[in-house]
């Protein structure tokens, strides 16, 4: 099972792909959570706290159901499915 994801490409236009993303556990393909982590750096200068300025994408780190909160195995996935999910969320 799948679902159909439509987002802008950053390249393209308006681009449509099929994502085999379904929870094993309760069967849910719609709806799901993205956790993201993204490391900043914090300067201090002359003892003042500078703004943070972010150090590259933020990481894929883990993908819940919204259904059931069950963890989807991202490397479970195929490659094409993993690439566009991280590209999606603008994640390395």
């Amino acid at each position: 099972m799948g679902y159909t994801l439509s987002r802008p490409s950053l390249f393209s236009g308006e681009r449509s792909i099929d994502l085999s993303l379904t929870c094993a556990n309760c069967g849910n393909a719609e709806n799901f959570l993205v956790k993201t982590l993204q490391m900043h750096l914090l300067r201090v200068l002359d003892g003042q706290l500078q703004p943070p300025q972010e150090e590259g994408r933020p990481a894929l780190f883990e993908v819940l159901c919204d259904e059931c909160d069950s963890t989807v195995d991202i490397e479970g996935l195929d490659e094409p499915v993993r690439r566009e999910l991280r590209v999606t969320m603008g994640s390395r």
